[in-house]
């Protein structure tokens, strides 16, 4: 694969020189990356599902039966197949049984409810549904009422099907780069969900940029943390793991005591997920009993991470944390912290940097009048590369609108350093004017995230008769911590300019989240 490789130089010399516009991926698809895969390794173990294992010349027979069945039932070419699922075998059976129909899988999130679910199927009308018997009964038969779903498969029915065609396949489709490969929705946390086009080729990009910007190959052994439905799972899970052949540890979902056997078990090498799974990890009892030294490398994105984090995981648990930056439109990653290095922390804001951009990627920053600033000023970011999607099913307005000319403008807001690294301050929506101030939640957050009480922070503007918005924060604690609201307001009026500091603490539980790990900060708002 082309493209430059990290060294010693500044990001920032190497990246003024240019990177190569186009890399030429591996394979053209991910099916045929998945293929090459089972050809070279048909025996290594592809799917470790609590006492069981699937070998990749397994997975490829029963995909393959199992999309015969499809077929057999009307599924065809270009038609999309939902997949409403926990981190299951059975997703990474259905996606591939797709792919070798020439169809689209449409990752649908196990936690919507029959509303949301609806909304989605009237938006890219599947004809197929494959699901769980537990949401089929409790959600997915009310939601596909009246919609385009004629073929419906529960996960004991996925492997009925399969052993009704052992030994069927359909013809191989001829899958290209351009092809969609999955059609995944952003969260919704700004108007209703679109369903971005993750094309083949931006799929095969990704899964070697983790491959070799992350370094994971055959020799490790993957868990998956993230949910399956989301585009970290897909990618840094399912895509990963059908390039390299390294196996993919599943476990239904997350759950930390869980995740911690799990790693000492199977030795596993590599894990991605959210910052909450790895605060989950390490505040678990059970984190200074199990055996985690197998774990060598391990990214983490989808939410802002604060140093402190960082630091308190790798004291707990001995590896550290490298930054990840990336969205549902740019197929998982654009930036990443080089393996071996560290990331800084802006001594401005006191951000953690979410790395460098990857191979061929070139992501400028942006004022409101659309020109690209120098180095150290905050404007929006906006990314082009191979990763970013072409647009989203059924909405050529909105495409055009957030990726004209194939540059997606992200609406983070962040800034790049002297050195080429890259922050993200925050969403351009969440900033904070107070009596004319601006303040961003994460440096706000980020402060609370160093008190030794704090286990989770989010931070909104609220209204303020005298201010016109005032900034409070929600925050949670760890596991046997006390402490009062106001501690932690005189703890970040000690490290902060006098405007920025929370006025309100209110302490919870538990905040509100994405499944993906966003903190959904119009709920706490709405409050």
């Amino acid at each position: 694969m082309g493209g430059s490789v990290y060294d010693e130089r500044p990001w920032l010399a190497r990246y003024a020189e240019g990177q190569p516009a186009d890399i030429e991926p591996d394979h053209p698809s991910g099916l045929a990356m998945f293929a090459a895969t089972a050809r070279r390794a048909p025996d290594a173990v592809a799917i470790q599902y609590r006492d069981s294992a699937l070998t990749f010349a397994g997975l490829d027979e029963r995909s393959g039966a199992f999309a015969a069945a499809l077929a057999r039932r009307g599924v065809a070419r270009g038609d999309r197949v939902a997949l409403y699922l926990q981190n299951v075998p059975e997703f990474v059976v259905a996606v591939l049984a797709a792919w070798k129909l020439g169809a689209i899988a449409v990752s649908v999130n196990p936690m919507l409810k029959e509303r949301e679910v609806r909304t989605l199927l009237d938006d890219c009308e599947p004809v197929a549904l494959v699901t769980l018997e537990s949401l089929w009964e409790e959600v997915a038969r009310d939601a596909v009422a009246g919609t385009s779903v004629r073929v419906v498969a529960t996960g004991g029915q996925v492997d009925e099907l399969a052993r009704e065609h052992a030994g069927q396949a359909p013809p191989d489709p001829g899958l290209g780069p351009d092809d969609i490969a999955f059609l995944t929705y952003t969260s919704g946390t700004t108007g209703p969900p679109k369903g971005a086009m993750n094309t083949h080729g931006n799929v095969v990009f990704s899964s070697q940029t983790y491959r070799d910007w992350v370094g994971v190959g055959g020799d490790d052994v993957i868990l998956g943390a993230a949910p399956l439905f989301h585009i970290t799972g897909l990618i840094a899970h399912i895509g990963l793991s059908l390039l390299t052949g390294a196996p993919l540890v599943l476990d239904h979902r997350f759950d930390a005591v869980r995740a911690l056997e799990l790693i000492e078990r199977h030795r596993v090498t590599f894990t991605t997920g959210a910052i909450t799974v790895f605060i989950a990890l390490m505040d678990a009892p059970e984190a200074g009993e199990r055996d985690t030294s197998s774990l060598r490398a391990i990214v983490s994105g989808g939410a802002p991470i604060a140093p402190a984090t960082v630091e308190a995981f790798e004291e707990r648990l001995g590896t550290y944390i490298h930054n990840i930056y990336g969205l549902t439109e740019t197929t998982s990653p654009s930036h990443c912290v080089p393996m071996g290095t560290r990331a800084p922390v802006d001594p401005t804001s006191g951000a953690l940097s979410v790395g460098v951009p990857v191979y061929g990627t070139v992501v400028r920053v942006v004022g409101e009048d659309g020109r690209e600033l120098p180095a150290g000023e905050v404007g929006e970011i906006v990314t082009s590369g191979p990763q970013v999607v072409p647009g989203y099913w059924g909405r050529p307005e909105e495409s055009e609108r957030a990726i004209p000319g194939g540059a997606l403008h992200t609406g983070d807001v962040g800034f790049m350093d002297a050195d080429g690294w890259f922050y993200v301050v925050d969403r351009k929506k969440d900033q904070i004017n107070a009596a004319g101030y601006k303040v961003w939640p994460r440096e706000v957050e980020d402060v609370l995230y160093g008190h030794p009480a704090v286990r989770e922070a989010a931070v909104v503007g609220v209204p303020d008769a005298y201010r016109g918005e005032t900034v409070k924060a929600f925050v949670s604690l760890r596991p046997g911590e006390r402490v009062d609201a106001d501690e932690l307001i005189a703890f970040c009026r000690e490290r902060m300019a006098a405007y920025k500091y929370p006025r309100v603490v209110e302490l919870v539980d538990d905040l509100p989240r994405t499944a993906s790990g966003k903190v959904l900060r119009r709920v706490l708002r709405d409050r």
